[in-house]
């Protein structure tokens, strides 16, 4: 379901953010497309919706951000590569934009935000959009969510200081998690999945996300 565009958050304005992702090397045509579709000038506060489309992290509510287009689309790419990615966990929703992105994507998408006020807005853009595949709710997401596990893949949108092995047990066979992993210095991007004999780790470069932050804000 596509949202009208309007000014800066037409079709020819968003057709440009697909361009650019192919010139930084977005090549899946499948992810390419759930960024056309997505429309994601509703999923950033309306002051900066003239910005929607710039390939650029855009500040949202409680300090969080809405992640630039390309990390977004790279993201889900590497989500892409499982062979049948049927049921997704993400951690982090924020604004709801990648788990959207997702939902065009996979069949079941899970989303864990600890901030209670982006849970409710989230849910409502989610059904505002008409995206029915999509579960959030409002929870520590070092937790995971266990009674809905295993999941295909996880993918966390903000960043730990190490690796949260722990939440590898929520993986089905031939799984694995896309994590950002540091501190204000230096992060690197990593996936991980699970070997014969313990983890193992993928290095995909360098990244800039918010911490994940335990507990929960009501």
């Amino acid at each position: 379901m596509n949202a009208p565009g309007i000014g800066m958050t037409s079709q020819r304005t968003r057709q440009r953010m697909i361009d650019r992702l192919r010139q930084g090397g977005i090549t899946n045509e499948q992810v390419l497309q759930a960024m056309n579709e997505v429309p994601r000038h509703v999923f950033v506060d309306e002051a900066l919706a003239h910005r929607a489309y710039e390939d650029t992290a855009l500040p949202i509510k409680f300090s969080q951000t809405i992640s630039q287009p390309y990390i977004v689309a790279r993201m889900t790419a590497e989500v892409m590569t499982h062979p049948h990615p049927e049921k997704i966990l993400e951690l982090g929703t924020g604004s709801g934009y990648q788990a959207a992105i997702l939902s065009r994507l996979v069949p079941q998408v899970f989303s864990i935000e600890r901030i209670d006020k982006l849970t409710r807005i989230a849910r409502r853009r989610f059904i505002n959009l008409g995206y029915q595949n999509i579960r959030c709710k409002t929870d520590d997401g070092y937790l995971g969510w266990p009674s809905e596990a295993p999941f295909d893949v996880i993918i966390i949108t903000a960043a730990p200081p190490e690796p949260p092995l722990d939440l590898l047990d929520q993986l089905a066979p031939d799984g694995f998690m896309i994590v950002p992993v540091g501190g204000k210095a230096r992060q690197t991007l990593q996936k991980i999945s699970v070997g014969q004999k313990g983890p193992v780790f993928e290095d995909l470069g360098d990244v800039i996300f918010v911490p994940l932050l335990e507990g929960v804000e009501r």
